[in-house]
Parts: structure tokens; C-alpha cells; sequence
């Protein structure tokens, strides 16, 4: 397909109408690389319903709409994935065999750039515009015969025991354990985003939940029961205690994982890895054949993955003053972070240091606690 103006139209995305959602799934189920909740149009209709600046690009062939890009656009043209810095997986969602020309996508966009940082690998006509990928590892689910026990045991035996051991433990001191994959009480929700934020603050990290927006689009989404895109909240309960809980969307096969916190109180029983694990195991019994943990190292994620997909971060452009100043000002800031991230010598003490900063802002006794999820 070579992309003409003509062949593009620009939607807001909680405004599509139903047949243009349907064509988007229909684009999306023909290839497992949209899988992804994330590359949902329930998705971008949560986005774009609290935030004005949504758009998407539907790319027509022959009058068929075969290809959809979500996108956000600020006042001066500059553009980036939708819900970039919340999105763990990005794309131009299109049927197999559609090509585009990322000069005349961005001018009927009306953009000058677009940025991205959680691209699929796919995506070949976006490929030179890719500063750096990055893995992004996931979890391959297979349900097991008998029970969650037997499951973990057979799934990860070197963690098995010490896990058991301290659920075990956990139900002694507080009350029985009980995990409730869906949980439907938006309080628990509640919950869950303070202790998030909390988390956020204590470790010295932007925290999401500050932002209205945010916290209003996570509500949405965790009342949206769609095939391609439903939001799931799961809770690790002792008795009638919530110990962890983590949100995040599921399609019909890939579950992401996105926001998990716990009771500070109970870190030592290492509630954020009981979650994770009780979450795999009650996602595969659903149906659900990929845990994605999205990108970005952490330890229980070199524990629990089975395999890394690439992701990739960058700038599409065309010749403009604004996208030029963009890349300068833009480049050297995640240039500098990739950098950090990926030396452990410079990530793990900028790591402490936020850390320390953080327990000393909140508690004023300087103790650190590594946080999972």
C-alpha cells in the first residue's frame, strides 16, 4: 500500500464507531504481534476519554480501514504513542502486507514527531527510526493438572519451597490466604493505587497517581469487560487483610502485567512475588498463554520469565523546526538513562540513592526495602 493523505482519517478514539473497532480487532487478531491489550482500541478509548490531545490514524485501502495508529498530539505538533509512559506496548496496528510512508502518516497526523518507547519489533517501516530495543521479558503459561502447589512446583522449583514456606507462614500469622484473581470491589482499587503511589514517593520515582488523569483512566479501564480488552484486579487476601494487589488488562491470550503494590507492613513475607506468581497461575486456567512483564530489569523478572521479546524506543520525523528541537532536548535525557539502566555499576547505586532519598522523605530513618512489581 503506498499511503496518500487521502487514505488516512483522524478519529478520537472513544468515538470510533463500532464497525472501525471491529476492522481493529480484525487487524489485531491476524497477527499474535497485536495480541497485546495495550494495542486494544478499549485501550485508546481509555486513554483519549481523559485525555484531549488522543487521536488515531486509520490507514484506508481500497476503502477498508486496514490499519489504526493511536497516538497523543500536544499543541505544537509533537506526538507519541498513546499513553506513553503507561503503555508497555506500542504499534501501528494493521493488516498483514500494509506498508506506510512515515513522512506522509505524520503529516496527516499533523505532526512534526512521534515518539515511542515500547514498540513491537515488527513494525519494519518504523525500523530506522529506532534509537535503541530493549528486552522485555515475559512468562509462557501452561496449566497444571493439579493444584496452585503442584503447579509451582513443577513451573519453578527453585523458588517453590521458600514460597510455599512463607505463604504458609503468612496464613499462620494473619489468617488464611486466599487469592481472588478478579476482584470486582472498586474500593480494593483504592487500595491498591495508595499503596502504588506511596511506593512511588518512597523511592523517589514520578508518582503516576498524582495525576488525575491517571488515576481517573485506571478506573475506566478496570470497568471496561471487553474480548480484546478487560481490566483485571487481583488480590492476595489473609483473612479478610489485602496483602498485594496488582491491576492490569488481559486479552483473550496475553495478560499484562502493569500496576502491583503491597501492605508495607508485610514485605518480609515477599508479597510481590507471591502475587506475581499466584497471578500466572490463575491466568493460565483462564486461557491466557503470555504473561507479559514488560520492559525494564528487575529481579523477580529474571526469576519468572521464560523467554524476552525486543521492544523499541526512538523518533519518527519529517523536516521541521519543532522536531529538531524535540530531538535535541529529548535525545540526551533518555540517552542518559538507557546509560544508567543498563550498567548495573551506575544502575544500582542511582538506584539506592533514590531509594535512601525517598525512606528519608517519608520516614526519616534512612531504611530501604526493595519493592517488587
Amino acid at each position: 500500500m503506498r499511503s496518500t493523505e487521502a487514505d488516512i482519517r483522524i478519529h478520537r478514539p472513544e468515538s470510533l464507531s463500532e464497525s472501525l473497532r471491529r476492522d481493529w480487532h480484525r487487524a489485531a487478531d491476524a497477527s499474535p504481534d497485536y495480541a497485546n491489550p495495550f494495542l486494544s482500541p478499549e485501550f485508546a478509548a481509555g486513554i483519549g476519554t481523559h485525555r484531549g490531545g488522543a487521536r488515531v490514524a486509520v490507514l484506508h485501502e481500497r476503502g477498508e480501514a486496514v490499519g489504526f495508529l493511536p497516538y497523543e498530539r500536544n499543541s505544537f505538533g509533537v506526538g507519541r504513542a498513546i499513553g506513553l509512559g503507561l503503555s508497555d506496548c506500542q504499534a501501528l496496528v494493521h493488516r498483514p502486507g500494509v506498508t506506510w510512508d512515515t513522512r506522509e502518516l505524520l503529516r496527516a497526523c499533523g505532526l512534526s514527531v512521534f515518539e515511542f518507547d515500547h514498540l513491537v519489533e515488527e513494525q519494519n517501516s518504523f525500523t530506522r527510526h529506532v534509537t535503541g530495543t530493549f528486552a522485555s521479558p515475559v512468562v509462557d503459561l501452561k496449566v497444571g493438572d493439579g493444584s496452585y502447589a503442584e503447579w509451582l512446583r513443577g513451573a519453578y522449583p527453585g523458588l517453590a519451597k521458600t514460597t510455599l514456606k512463607k505463604e504458609r507462614r503468612l496464613g499462620r500469622d494473619l489468617g488464611e490466604l486466599r487469592f481472588v484473581f478478579d476482584e470486582r470491589d472498586p474500593a480494593m482499587l483504592r487500595t491498591l493505587m495508595g499503596w502504588k503511589s506511596a511506593q512511588y514517593r518512597r523511592t523517589s520515582r514520578m508518582d503516576r497517581f498524582a495525576r488525575p488523569w491517571i488515576v481517573n483512566a485506571v478506573e475506566h479501564l478496570f470497568q471496561v469487560r471487553e474480548e480484546h480488552f478487560t481490566g483485571i484486579l487481583s488480590v492476595v487476601y489473609a483473612g479478610d487483610r489485602p496483602v498485594a494487589a496488582h491491576f492490569g488488562p488481559r486479552s483473550r491470550t496475553v495478560f499484562a502485567a502493569w500496576f502491583t503494590a503491597y501492605d508495607p507492613e508485610l514485605r518480609y513475607y515477599s508479597p510481590g512475588l507471591i502475587m506475581h506468581l499466584r497471578m500466572a497461575e490463575a491466568a493460565g486456567r483462564e486461557g491466557v498463554r503470555v504473561l507479559d512483564l514488560g520492559r525494564g530489569d528487575k529481579e523477580y523478572k529474571d526469576w519468572l520469565k521464560t523467554r524476552e521479546l525486543r521492544v523499541g524506543e526512538g523518533f519518527v520525523t519529517r523536516p521541521h523546526p519543532v522536531a529538531a528541537a524535540h530531538r535535541l532536548w529529548r535525545g540526551p535525557v533518555r540517552g542518559l538513562r538507557n546509560t544508567v539502566l543498563a550498567h548495573p555499576k551506575l544502575r544500582d547505586p542511582a538506584d539506592r540513592l533514590l531509594k535512601t532519598a525517598g525512606a528519608l522523605r517519608t520516614s526519616g530513618t534512612g531504611r530501604l526495602r526493595r519493592d517488587a512489581g
